[in-house]
C-alpha cells in the first residue's frame, strides 16, 4: 500500500510536468511561428499533444509529448541560429531540464521510500524472531545487592512499609492512601511505548547505530525489545499480553503523549485491560554514564526499575489515580520481600501521562542511559515474575 501511494504521487506529478510544457510550446509557437505554415502544425501537433493528456494515461502522455518537443527543439534551434536569440532557446532547454531533473527527483525519493519499507519489513521480522527465542524465567530465593557504580542518592519523603515514594504534588499521602488493598480482576496486560526510540549504551552483543542521543529508530535496540522481553516472559505464565511497537516519538517527538493515548483508547476499545504499562528508559539528569543496577544472584546483572505515577495535580480529568499509585504500592512491596533494590523509589508527579485510561495504569521506567540492553532484558525476567505474584 505504501508503494501504491508514491507510484500516484510520481504519476500526478509527471502529468502536472507534462501540462506545464505543453502549455509553454503552445505558448511559444503561437508567438513566433504563428504564419508559417510547417510551424502550424507543430503547433496542432502539441494541440494534439493536449487532447492526449486528457485522453490517455500519464506515463503515455511523457511519451506522446516528448517527440514533439524534441521536434520543436530542433526547428527552433535553425530558427535561433538565423534570428540570433539564443536566449529563447536557453529558456526552453531550462525548462526542460528543470522538469526532467524534477522527474529525476521524484525517482530518488520513491527509491528511498522502497527501501524504508524493506528496512520495516526487516525489523518486523527480527522481532518476530525474538520473540521465538527461548525464555528463561526467574528463580527465587536469590541473594541481591544493589551495585550501580557512581550512585545517584536517593530521594525520598514518603514510605509505605520497605516502599520509598518520592511525592512530588500537594497531596498528604495518608495510610489509607497507601494500603495497596486492591484486588485485580481484569489480568490481561497491555504494554506500549510513548518513546518507542529511546536506546541504552551500546555493548558487544546489542551494538546499533544511533539516531539520536541514546535514541535510534531500530526497535530491536530500544526500549521497545525491553517491552517484547516482558511480553515473552509473562506468557510464561499463561498471561494474555498486548504489546503494541508503533512508533509515538518518530518521526516527531512533539506530541508523542497524544500520538499514544489515541493508539491505548483504540486498543482498549476491543481489548479491555486494567494493567496498562507505558514502557521507558528513564533518562535522569546529564551523566549518560548513569546505570542503576542490581545483582541478583550468582551471575545476573538487572537494570533497576522506577514507577512513575500521575495525578490530577495539573489539573486533567484524571480520578483513578490513587488506583494506579496502590497498584505500584503492591507490585513493589512483592519485589521488595523476593529481589529487594530491583525497584527506586516510586516518583508521583502532578502530570497525567495518559494514566487516566486504566485502573492500574502506569509508568514504568527500565534502567538508565549508562544501562546495556543485556541488564534491561535481565530485569524482565524478574519483573514479570513478581507480577505473577501479585496477579495471583
Amino acid at each position: 500500500m505504501f508503494n501504491v501511494a508514491v507510484l500516484k504521487m510520481r504519476d500526478i506529478i509527471k502529468y502536472f510536468i507534462g501540462i506545464i510544457i505543453t502549455v509553454l510550446m503552445v505558448v511559444l509557437i503561437s508567438r513566433n511561428f504563428n504564419k508559417d505554415t510547417k510551424e502550424e502544425k507543430i503547433v496542432q501537433e502539441v494541440k494534439s499533444g493536449v487532447r492526449t493528456l486528457s485522453q490517455n494515461s500519464m506515463l503515455n502522455c511523457i511519451e506522446h509529448t516528448m517527440p514533439v518537443v524534441a521536434d520543436l527543439n530542433k526547428e527552433y534551434n535553425d530558427i535561433a541560429k538565423e534570428d540570433d536569440i539564443p536566449k529563447n532557446q536557453d529558456f526552453l532547454e531550462g525548462i526542460l531540464k528543470s522538469q526532467l531533473s524534477s522527474i529525476k527527483g521524484i525517482e530518488k525519493i520513491e527509491e528511498k521510500n522502497i527501501e524504508l519499507a524493506k528496512n520495516q519489513a526487516t525489523t518486523s521480522k527480527t522481532q518476530q524472531e525474538n520473540k521465538e527465542e527461548q525464555v528463561t524465567v526467574a528463580e527465587t530465593g536469590l541473594t541481591t545487592q544493589v551495585v550501580t557504580n557512581n550512585p545517584i542518592s536517593e530521594n525520598y519523603n514518603v514510605q509505605y512499609g520497605k516502599v520509598k515514594i518520592k511525592n512530588q504534588t500537594n497531596y498528604q499521602l495518608t495510610e489509607e492512601m497507601m494500603t495497596p488493598n486492591i484486588t485485580i480482576e481484569n489480568k490481561n496486560v497491555l504494554i506500549f511505548h510513548t518513546h518507542s526510540c529511546e536506546s541504552y549504551t551500546s555493548s558487544q552483543n546489542y551494538s546499533y547505530t544511533p539516531t539520536g542521543t541514546f535514541r535510534t529508530t531500530d526497535l530491536n535496540f530500544t526500549v521497545t525489545r525491553v517491552g517484547t522481553e516482558l511480553e515473552n516472559q509473562l506468557k510464561q505464565y499463561n498471561r494474555n499480553v498486548i504489546h503494541n511497537t508503533n512508533y509515538h516519538d518518530y518521526p516527531s517527538y512533539n506530541g508523542s503523549y497524544t500520538r499514544s493515548l489515541a493508539t491505548v483508547e483504540n486498543i482498549l476499545k476491543t481489548n479491555q485491560a486494567d494493567i496498562i504499562i507505558d514502557l521507558h528508559r528513564d533518562a535522569i539528569g546529564s551523566r549518560s554514564d548513569y546505570a542503576p543496577s542490581v545483582k541478583i544472584g550468582e551471575n545476573d546483572i538487572a537494570a533497576q526499575i522506577m514507577f512513575v505515577i500521575g495525578t490530577n495535580g495539573g489539573g486533567l480529568w484524571h480520578p483513578n489515580w490513587n488506583q494506579n499509585l496502590k497498584f505500584a504500592i503492591k507490585v513493589q512491596e512483592k519485589a521488595e520481600e523476593m529481589y529487594p533494590g530491583l525497584f527506586k523509589p516510586i516518583m508521583l508527579t502532578n502530570s497525567r501521562y495518559n494514566q487516566h485510561t486504566g485502573k492500574y495504569a502506569n509508568i514504568i521506567e527500565v534502567g538508565a542511559t549508562g544501562n546495556t540492553l543485556e541488564q534491561c532484558l535481565t530485569s524482565m525476567k524478574y519483573l514479570a515474575k513478581v507480577m505473577d505474584e501479585v496477579m495471583k
